[in-house]
């Protein structure tokens, strides 16, 4: 049953009587280890292609082991989610036998359930545990790691849903490559109608499904490294719109609002980047790079630990080689007394020797000792050094935040500005056609002229409404421009501070490279300041001034 299970979820077709032949001599009692693992190697693993679910054969083998070693104690989480936590386990355990999770990798699981729970981390809290766990062992088995996230421990406060959403998000990313999810809308390319569509990235792929249960899937997006993405500006009434380009299609997305559609944008191109430079995705390169650190340390440890054993055996020769020295010296004490004397000279010069060897093995010792410690120090200033990179890299982040705000809130200013603008023209175009119609009405005959001046006079308090009107725009123009001068103060602000943060991380040493935004178009520069007008809305304009002049003329 066992064999024929793990052929279906693998895709391998089971020989049944392949099976028979292996086990044929075989009589006398159940199947052992030592006599199955050969049959599953030759017979099933070596015909595995690589094309099978991943998450169904972990579910089988979950099936298999859940029910005898998990804790019968009730647990804060699910069983779904004890098993999202076992297939973690055996993608961040070692690579050894039996499986266990060490405490740096704990420490980076419960980091990103902490962060996917939007609570913050209690890093002394998990350094006492750390400390009491390494004195008992070196880490934690599948199930005492369930045991550990179902207790609650580090999840205090916190309502089972938030617990279960949060592991459901750290499992997305790290077994199934989930990068980014979340509903957007999709443009057709046969009917061109917009529908909403929730979006998948994986390193390789954007799947697109009609709700986020993932049931109804309507087509994919193969990336490579020859795709693009590009910001579209808003248009047909849609807008945060955004282009996919790929070698034979072209697909057109609109995100809810702006910072979903930069941080799509943003994700997209990482994956992109990450295809054109064979990379693999970034939990995958994080987590190789974690144990190459710790293989490279405990090399180091055995390194250490191996001089030490044998300067301790070269200590062990030397006192034996002494202890038979002395035994020669007391066997030749019966001789005769002058050869006595020449042998005690002998021991007294060979003791001095061997205590100067001696003395001289303890300094080695000692030396040893101290480049232990010497190393165990930089190591601690090592993760210190990640840390305070890792809180520099949020802080960023908050300032990139504030610049974006800034950026917004210019747009606003730059809105208002225009629309007084508009309204300030309109009203100049009506007050020329008044200023053009009295001087007809002066140039007109005497005998009109009584009627023309009660005309003229109506129309002067009309022009007069007109000025006070047209004063009144601008004071709000001026005001306009106040607000505009304050959010370019804002936006400077905002741009000195990321500059500042940008000269903190080059100073360390590049380990983190900012993302900085791409080229912009050319800024127009018109009467009213730099960028007041998109070229769209400056030929609108231009277009509407020309028709009110035909019609005055």
């Amino acid at each position: 049953v066992l064999s024929h299970n793990l052929c279906t979820v693998l895709n391998v077709p089971h020989d049944p009587v392949a099976l028979e032949e292996h086990f044929r001599d075989d009589d006398e009692g159940p199947v052992s280890n030592q006599g199955y693992m050969p049959y599953l190697n030759k017979f099933i693993l070596e015909k595995v292609q690589g094309n099978f679910d991943k998450v169904e054969f972990n579910r089988m083998c979950w099936t298999l082991c859940a029910k005898k070693n998990l804790s019968k104690t009730p647990l804060l989480i699910s069983d779904e989610d004890a098993f999202k936590v076992w297939v973690i386990f055996n993608f961040l355990s070692e690579d050894k036998y039996p499986l266990i999770i060490v405490p740096e990798e704990i420490e980076y699981l419960l980091k990103k359930i902490t962060e996917a729970m939007g609570a913050g981390w209690q890093q002394e809290q998990f350094d006492h545990y750390k400390i009491a766990l390494n004195t008992s062992r070196e880490g934690l088995s599948a199930w005492e790691l369930i045991d550990l996230i179902g207790s609650g421990q580090f999840s205090k406060g916190m309502d089972r849903q938030t617990v279960s959403m949060a592991i459901n998000e750290v499992f997305n990313e790290l077994i199934l490559d989930v990068l980014k999810q979340g509903y957007m809308l999709k443009k057709g390319h046969k009917r061109k109608n917009w529908m909403e569509r929730w979006f998948v990235l994986k390193p390789n792929i954007i799947s697109y499904y009609v709700s986020e249960d993932l049931k109804d899937k309507k087509g994919d997006i193969i990336l490579d490294g020859n795709c693009c993405v590009e910001a579209l500006p808003d248009r047909d009434g849609k807008k945060c719109l955004f282009l996919i380009k790929c070698l034979d299609k072209t697909f057109e997305i609109s995100a809810s609002d702006k910072k979903k559609k930069q941080e799509w944008i943003q994700a997209i191109q990482t994956t992109v980047n990450l295809l054109r430079a064979g990379s693999p995705p970034p939990h995958k390169e994080a987590r190789q790079k974690r144990k190459e650190l710790r293989q490279k340390l405990l090399a180091e440890q055995e390194e250490l630990e191996r001089q030490m054993k044998e300067l301790q055996a070269a200590n062990e020769n030397k006192q034996k080689e002494l202890e038979t020295v002395r035994k020669q010296l007391e066997a030749a004490a019966a001789r005769a007394a002058e050869e006595e004397k020449k042998r005690l000279q002998t021991q007294v010069e060979l003791q001095d020797r061997f205590s100067l060897e001696l003395e001289r093995e303890k300094m080695v010792r000692q030396k040893m000792e101290e480049q232990v410690a010497q190393k165990s120090s930089e190591l601690e200033q090592y993760l210190q050094r990640v840390r305070e990179l890792e809180e520099m890299y949020k802080q960023l982040q908050e300032a990139l935040e504030d610049e974006k705000q800034a950026r917004q809130d210019e747009e606003t200013v730059r809105k208002l500005q225009a629309r007084l603008l508009e309204e300030e023209s309109a009203k100049r175009a009506e007050l020329e056609k008044w200023h053009m119609q009295q001087q007809q009405t002066i140039q007109m005959t005497e005998a009109e002229k009584q009627e023309l001046e009660n005309q003229r006079i109506i129309k002067e308090r009309a022009l007069q409404v007109a000025m006070q009107q047209l004063k009144q725009l601008e004071l709000e123009r001026k005001e306009a421009l106040e607000q505009y001068e304050e959010v370019k103060k804002k936006l400077e602000t905002a741009a000195n501070n990321t500059k500042s943060w940008k000269d903190k991380v080059a100073h360390h040493e590049g380990l983190i490279r900012l993302i900085e935004p791409g080229s912009k178009n050319p800024h127009l520069i018109t009467n009213w300041g730099p960028a007041a007008f998109t070229e769209a809305e400056l030929e609108q304009r231009q277009k509407s001034w020309k028709g009110k002049k035909a019609t005055s003329e």
